[in-house]
């Protein structure tokens, strides 16, 4: 298994012979427009031409930073056999950009995707691209079970009461996606976004009974200035909270934008899809 991060929520899981890719952003700003909004300050950190085959794409909510138009078409050009996996209402912006194969999923329900089982899991988030659509479309996290390697991707989210029964219903988990960026001030972006220190408890509730928690992988964080804390804030307090956890440092995955980490097998535990 390997995961790379190419930035903020993207990351290229090559799960055996699968390749799957989440919450693609290649362009400049996360906007509707090319000449305001949220600018990058970090640069994709693999060219979209240099992706491997994609075999499924995991889209968690259409925001800005997450749907990025420009990205999907590209990618269905490239890729067009992908197939796209996301939460309710999506599927329909999703057709207008090209996508020839979209699922969409309500929490808890599953679906075969390639070699995988992808699975829509609770969030705690809202969705909408403009004033007028605010939480007209789902939004979720995922599960997917592929090669005998399971990875949870949180897609964006706040702190909810969840994940232990995500852990229960679709663990154990080898790796966890869990956003540790983009949470201050807490009065406003709390019921929304975690910070550092909630994505620690929340990867050590998801949890398998008998098990051990996944490796943590940080991510929406260090790419788009989004919110007031400092760029290099979450990872340290991040690995601060995991230490304090007394959890072996190794299984808190800060990465570097193009960074790859590789797992050589399942671990012991791990299910192949059902």
């Amino acid at each position: 298994m390997r995961a790379t991060w190419v930035g903020h929520s993207t990351v290229l899981l090559q799960l055996g012979r699968m390749n799957v890719l989440t919450d693609p952003i290649w362009s400049m700003r996360a906007s509707p427009v090319a000449w305001a909004g949220p600018r990058r300050l970090m640069a994709p950190a693999i060219a979209l031409s240099e992706l491997p085959p994609l075999d499924v794409v995991l889209l968690s909510h259409d925001h800005y930073d997450h749907l990025d138009a420009s990205t999907v078409r590209r990618l269905v050009a490239a890729h067009p056999e992908a197939r796209w996996v996301t939460a309710l209402g999506i599927g329909r912006r999703l057709t207008e950009l090209g996508v020839p194969q979209v699922v969409e999923l309500d929490w808890w329900q599953s679906t075969r995707a390639a070699d995988a089982i992808v699975t829509a899991t609770p969030a705690q988030h809202f969705s909408g691209r403009s004033l007028g659509d605010r939480d007209s479309t789902l939004w979720a996290g995922f599960t997917i079970a592929a090669d005998g390697w399971k990875v949870f991707f949180a897609g964006d989210t706040g702190r909810h009461p969840e994940f232990g029964a995500i852990a229960r219903r679709l663990g154990p988990f080898d790796v966890a996606l869990m956003p540790i960026g983009a949470y201050e001030p807490r009065w406003f972006m709390r019921p929304v976004h975690m910070n550092a220190e909630e994505a620690v408890e929340a990867a050590v509730e998801l949890t398998a009974p008998g098990g051990e928690p996944p490796i943590m992988m940080g991510i929406h964080w260090g790419t788009f200035r989004l919110t007031d804390e400092p760029m290099d804030e979450p990872p340290r307090r991040a690995s601060r909270a995991w230490a304090a956890r007394g959890l072996p440092a190794e299984r808190c995955w800060v990465l570097r934008h193009g960074e790859t980490r590789t797992l050589p097998r399942p671990s012991t535990a791990a299910r192949s899809p059902a």
